[in-house]
């Protein structure tokens, strides 16, 4: 992808497909972006700094305008991770007990997001 094509996609505001505020790179339906697009590519995380949801912290580091923050520990029961299939909003803790699958559609989820959860969350236990 050209630089001016990406520079476009970053200005865009938040992707009116989606009933939560949700901004990335080439998103597609299923909330998968240009970083990351495999089938089981779909979910969005919500930022804490912005209360953003994006497809992954490498849309936000290309079109936020501020570093991230990891969602905080004491806000697990909240939403903060969408399933791109079914579009519900899942609790952290609910993401975390989710066994790499939504708990509502049954979509698997890409083991590697779990696996780089740091990135996205303050330590859960």
């Amino acid at each position: 992808m050209s630089d001016r094509n990406t520079d476009s996609l970053n200005k865009k505001e938040c992707d009116g497909r989606f009933a939560v505020p949700l901004r990335g790179v080439g998103v597609d339906t299923e909330t998968r972006c240009h970083h990351y697009q495999t089938a089981k590519d779909v979910i969005a995380i919500k930022f804490a700094c912005c209360e953003t949801y994006y497809p992954c912290f490498q849309c936000h580091e290309a079109i936020a305008d501020h570093e991230p923050t990891q969602w905080p520990r004491d806000r697990c029961a909240e939403p903060a991770v969408l399933c791109g299939s079914c579009r519900t909003e899942l609790t952290v803790t609910e993401y975390f007990d989710a066994a790499h699958q939504c708990p509502h559609c049954d979509s698997a989820f890409n083991p590697g997001c779990y696996s780089h959860r740091s990135r996205y969350f303050e330590r859960h236990e």
